[in-house]
This record gives C-alpha cells, sequence and structure tokens, in this order.
C-alpha cells in the first residue's frame, strides 16, 4: 500500500498522472497527504470534505438586534418628547434655572446617543465602520460637558454672591457654551486623528467561531477607543466631584443631586463594560457595547430630566416664581 501510494505521490510530481487518479489518491483511506481548507470554508467531522461558512452579523433580523433597535427608538422618542416640554415650558423657573439652552443641547446630544446605536446593528461597511465610534465619542462628550457646564455655573453663580468675590464677570450664558465647546472640540481632535492615522475598517473573523465568519469593524487603533473612553471617563468624573461638592447649595431648582446620581450610573455602566467587551466574542461585542450605550444615555436622560418634568407635568405649582422666593 505504502509503495503504491509513493508511486503514485511520484507520478503527480511529474505530472503524469491523470485527474481521476488524483481523486482516487487524496480520498484513498490510508493516505497521509491532506489539503487545507481556505479560510471561508471548514472542514467536517469526518475531514473529508469542505464547507463555506456561514457569514454572520448583527442584523435587524436577529432577536438581539430587533429588541436594541426597539430600545433605541423608544428612548430616542421619549427624548423627543422631553425636548418638546421644555420648548414649550420654556417660561417657566425650572426650565430657565441652570440655563435652558444647556437642557436643549443636552437633549439633543440624547437622541443622537440613541439614533447611533442603529448605526452599529446591520452589516458593516467602510463608512459606518468610519461612523460608529466618532459619532459615539462626540456626542457622548457633549453630553457629559453640557452636565458639567450645567453644574459649574450653579457653583459660580452662588460664590458670586459673596462680597469681595471676583467671579461675577463668570456669570453669563458665554461661560457654560465656552465649557462644552472647549471639553467637546478635544474629543473632536481625538476622533479626527484617529481617523486620519488608523481609521477602523470592515473585517473578516474566521477564528472566533467554528463554521462562521463574523463580519466586524477593526477598531484600527485600539489605543484611540480607549483614549476616547478614558476622556469620556474623566469627564465624567470631574462632573461627578463637583455636582457632589455642589449638591448642598441652597438652590431651589438645583441639578447637582440629580447630575451626581446620572454620573454614577454612567461610569459604573462603562466600568462594567471594559472587561464584559473584553471578555465578548464575535457579533456579541456589537452587542455589548450598544447596551452600554443605551444604558448611559437612559441613566442620563432618566437622572436630570425625570424629576423636572415630573415637576412640570404634575406638580406645576412648584414650576412657579412665588415657589422660589418662598423657598
Amino acid at each position: 500500500m505504502c509503495q503504491l501510494n509513493q508511486y503514485l505521490f511520484s507520478m503527480m510530481i511529474v505530472g503524469i498522472v491523470e485527474t481521476e487518479m488524483l481523486f482516487f489518491l487524496f480520498n484513498f483511506p490510508d493516505n497521509d497527504i491532506c489539503t487545507q481548507c481556505p479560510e471561508d470554508h471548514w472542514p467536517n467531522e469526518q475531514k473529508t470534505a469542505c464547507f463555506e461558512k456561514v457569514v454572520t452579523f448583527l442584523s435587524f433580523e436577529d432577536p438581539i438586534g430587533i429588541i436594541l433597535t426597539f430600545i433605541a427608538a423608544l428612548f430616542s422618542f421619549i427624548s423627543g418628547g422631553v425636548l418638546e416640554i421644555f420648548v414649550k415650558f420654556q417660561d417657566t423657573p425650572i426650565v430657565k434655572a441652570n440655563n435652558r439652552d444647556l437642557s436643549y443641547l443636552l437633549l439633543i446630544s440624547l437622541m443622537s446617543s440613541f439614533l447611533c446605536c442603529v448605526i452599529f446593528i446591520e452589516r458593516p461597511d467602510q463608512v459606518t465602520c468610519f461612523l460608529r465610534q466618532a459619532v459615539f465619542g462626540i456626542t457622548f462628550s457633549i453630553s457629559v460637558s453640557c452636565l458639567l457646564a450645567k453644574t459649574l455655573i450653579v457653583v459660580i453663580a452662588f460664590n458670586a454672591t459673596k462680597p469681595g468675590n471676583n467671579l461675577r464677570k463668570w456669570v453669563g450664558a458665554k461661560v457654560p457654551k465656552f465649557i462644552v465647546f472647549i471639553c467637546s472640540s478635544i474629543q473632536v481632535l481625538i476622533c479626527a486623528l484617529w481617523l486620519i492615522v488608523s481609521p477602523p475598517a470592515p473585517s473578516y473573523n474566521t477564528h472566533s467561531e467554528v463554521g462562521k465568519i463574523i463580519v466586524e469593524c477593526d477598531q484600527g487603533s485600539a489605543v484611540a477607543f480607549y483614549i476616547i473612553l478614558g476622556y469620556l471617563c474623566m469627564l465624567a468624573s470631574v462632573s461627578l466631584v463637583v455636582a457632589f461638592l455642589a449638591r448642598k447649595l441652597p438652590d431651589t431648582f438645583n441639578d447637582a443631586k440629580f447630575i451626581t446620581f446620572s454620573m454614577l450610573v454612567f461610569i459604573t455602566v462603562w466600568s462594567f463594560f471594559i472587561p464584559t467587551y473584553l471578555s465578548a466574542k464575535g457579533k456579541s461585542t456589537v452587542a455589548v457595547e450598544v447596551f452600554a450605550i443605551l444604558a448611559s444615555s437612559s441613566g442620563l436622560l432618566g437622572c436630570v430630566f425625570a424629576p423636572k418634568c415630573y415637576i412640570i407635568l404634575l406638580k406645576p405649582e412648584r414650576n412657579r416664581k412665588n415657589y422660589i422666593l418662598r423657598g
């Protein structure tokens, strides 16, 4: 048997054996000559044939994709409803407090955060891979910057009333907008450098799951991705510290307590995200990131705006100037 195999193999090398004889050789039970399947194929259990791998990604047809899309659309609609309430009651004291323009900008950025989850679902291509992390990072930096500016305005306004304090010149509508612009511009610069130097691109993962090809976005630079997350966590930590210190300032509509809770939710979600993201495989990594975006955005929306909507809609007697003076 061995002599037959050696003979046929030598004939194959010199090109004498016909195609039918080659087929016989490669399928002979006792031969030890193997061919490797291409990367987009995988062998059956008997190792006698190659089958094409299934191409998979997080799509709108998957149950988890349907659930995440529904949640994103629902909370985006709720954010739009809250924005409409604030515009309708824009001249009331609770909306004017702590700069209503920041509230509008915060709600718009939260709506964008919910809607950007749709970019993570369906088959990734060059455009979606390019936009995913950039849109996520910029919208969240705007949201957290708005909360930081809201808290700083309360602190500045309270300390400016003290005799001999030089903070009066910092009280005004331009200061919070400047804070948001600076903090957001830093994130925009980080994202721009990332996209220029090492942009994300679609890739095909053939090793994570047996018999499947995972279509995913190669981050390009993992360091840049974690810098974006680190910058967001830094902004959230500063907002948390400032809000915690300002939580007992005597202001009827002081947002500091609610901002403290919202930042705790934000930091907690993203602290659990990193180890979960690193341990996930295949399209589960995308689902984990989308869930973290939805959880943190809904935490900001609920902690900051739910108490205000409660007063506006259900306790209108507390949304009056005489209530502020009495308080």
